[in-house]
């Protein structure tokens, strides 16, 4: 099959869906107001609320939700072939990651820009907003640490992208601070950036950077960690400050990237004519994880990921303009990422191997195929680039900075997220100094990641990233469940037709479940007695979740107030009152805004 084809089909599907479906949703679902006062105006602080342009915004949401999720994903995925990964990613991009993303940040904004697990409270009880708060902590420990390994090693095994990247941190911060004093549009002063940072690939290939004599001379066993150590030390700094001064900047020439990155692997596989040489369906051998459920979870981002609720209730909420903008932002990030997803496929199964028998030598069992995501991906759109004359070496930097890129951001907003539920949580136990202290709350969202980052495993890969990450599938895709269930309590509580949130919700939970038991099983029988408890507690929690949610649910179909007008541009009053539970008794600290506790 040309890859080619494959790739134009994906794209028209993807231009359908955001076309048709997410406008029914603006409408119907969701009743978009271009007269709501979003939170960004109402709390704007300068440094968490900020109203920013739409095109700017999806940069950033687009970034940080993308990360490594959506190459590694799709690249392990493909090993039960590129039939079923392909159509995962296209059912779900279009049915569920649109719904759920563009949900999640239309709730929010509704709601003062709070959280999903503090709207979890409001919408179905303040019992489900801790059980919630616990999960997403675990979700965002496991993410900051497993994606500070994948950037180390990346570092490590592409020392010419360290410059670029390195160097990509000063160019975004005078590129922001020229926008915001300049009140200029980001367009042109964000493309010189991307040129910059691409010219710098040249430099970085010229000059390399390794710190393998440094971590030797300061004893660390492998040069991974002080990388590890480096990027929290970045972290800690960047989630600090304001949005506009690195955050947006660099989000919106990663932005660029992604239409780059996206036009090199389709161009590439058009000039060099690559042919998939993966099978539409993988005869895997046997003890495999089977096909149900585990691809719909090991392709979590690229198709749906309850991460993308914590990024569109967590920073993009606080930067939204007007509310119509939700649906550009929210659904089109999720179009954006299943694009990419669709890349990965391409390069795991067209760039990386020029036969069936060179591909199956990469993916013969799947630990392996596990092992080698982020290296197909990179050497596969190393070489649809090649086809377009860039040399080999070049290009395969240029690969490592887009996935470099992508992945920094998600753990910048990362533990900028994590900072905003380490807050929630002290208010809720009502420990002041986790409420209101900033470097506390910066510090423990970063010393607990890193340590985890640090802990040493039975293979190099690390524990973090070696043993606990089994466990972030099913609770990346179990809070995306979650999530779902409160956009369609919020949905059903204002008399709307909550089918196309329903449907997306009852197939996740479902997999999810069925993983959540068959893991369990499989970790018992493998005596794995540190994964088999935490995925009991996480079975629990998830049961007990969505038996909260179920009861709010169908209480909702009791309440749901008159339907929405045919034009879906107005809400009702009775819903109007409803979004601003809460206005009037408490204001942006009520939610986890960080500036304002200063």
């Amino acid at each position: 099959m040309p890859a080619f084809v494959v790739a134009a089909v994906v794209g028209v599907l993807f231009f359908l869906g955001y076309r048709y479906y997410s406008s029914y949703l603006a409408r119907k679902v969701y009743a978009l107001d271009p007269a709501f006062v979003t939170p960004a105006h109402e709390f704007n602080d300068g440094v968490d609320f900020v109203p920013t342009n739409k095109h700017v915004l999806f940069g950033h949401h687009f970034t940080s939700v993308a990360g490594a999720a959506p190459i590694v994903g799709p690249a392990i995925a493909v090993f039960w072939g590129w039939g079923p990964a392909l159509a995962w990613i296209v059912l779900g991009t279009i049915f569920a990651a649109g719904v759920h993303d563009f949900g999640a940040l239309a709730v929010s904004v509704r709601h003062k820009a709070r959280s999903i697990g503090t709207l979890a409270g409001e919408v179905i009880n303040g019992r489900a907003r801790m059980l919630f708060l616990a999960i997403i902590f675990f979700l965002l420990t496991l993410v900051n640490a497993v994606f500070a390994v994948v950037i180390g090693n990346l570092f490590v095994a592409n020392p010419g992208a360290v410059i670029p990247i390195v160097l990509e941190i000063p160019l975004a911060i005078f590129i922001g601070a020229y926008i915001y004093r300049t009140r200029s549009s980001a367009l042109i002063p964000s493309i010189v950036g991307v040129i910059v940072l691409y010219a710098l690939i040249l430099v970085g290939n010229r000059f390399p950077i390794s710190l393998d004599g440094l971590a030797e001379a300061l004893g660390f066993e492998q040069t991974r960690n002080l990388w590890v150590i480096l990027l929290f030390v970045y972290t800690w700094i960047a989630s600090r400050i304001p949005v506009w001064v690195l955050l947006q900047p660099r989000d919106y020439i990663n932005s660029h990237q992604l239409f780059i990155a996206l036009g090199v692997i389709g161009l590439g596989v058009i000039v060099g004519m690559n042919q998939i040489q993966a099978p539409v369906i993988n005869d895997v051998p046997e003890g495999s994880p089977s096909f149900f459920p585990f691809l719909f979870i090991t392709i979590a981002c690229g198709a749906i990921s309850g991460f993308h609720s914590l990024v569109a209730s967590g920073t993009s909420s606080k930067q939204l303009d007007k509310e119509p903008d939700a649906r550009y932002v929210g659904y089109m990030g999720a179009v954006g990422e299943g694009s990419l997803a669709t890349g990965s496929v391409l390069a795991a199964t067209a760039g990386v191997a020029a036969s069936q028998a060179d591909w199956g030598e990469l993916y013969p069992d799947f630990a392996t195929a596990s092992g080698g995501a982020v290296g197909n991906f990179v050497r596969g759109t190393a070489e649809f680039a090649n086809n377009l004359a860039i040399p080999l070496d070049l290009a395969t930097i240029f690969a490592a900075v887009v996935v470099i890129s992508f992945a920094a951001t998600t753990m910048d907003t990362g533990v900028r997220l994590q900072r905003y539920v380490i807050q929630e949580i002290g208010e809720l136990l009502k420990i002041r100094v986790l409420a209101r202290n900033l470097t506390v709350a910066t510090t423990i969202a970063v010393a607990i990641p890193l340590g985890m980052a640090l802990i040493p495993g039975e293979t190099e890969a690390g524990y973090t990233f070696g043993v606990l990450w089994q466990l972030f599938g099913t609770t990346n895709q179990l809070t995306a469940g979650l999530a779902l269930s409160v956009i369609a309590v919020w949905v059903t509580r204002r008399g709307r037709n909550p089918v196309a949130v329903l449907v997306p919700l009852v197939f996740l939970l479902a997999m999810t479940s069925w993983a959540l038991i068959v893991n369990l099983r499989n970790f018992i029988e493998a005596d794995q007695w540190v994964l088999a408890p935490l995925d009991a507690i996480i079975f629990v929690l998830a049961m007990w979740l969505i038996v909260e949610a179920a009861i709010a649910l169908r209480k909702a179909f009791g309440e749901g107030s008159p339907a929405a007008p045919a034009g879906g541009g107005e809400e009702s009053a009775v819903s109007r009152a409803n979004d601003d539970v809460g206005r009037s008794t408490a204001g942006p600290t009520d939610g986890p805004t960080g500036s304002s506790r200063r």
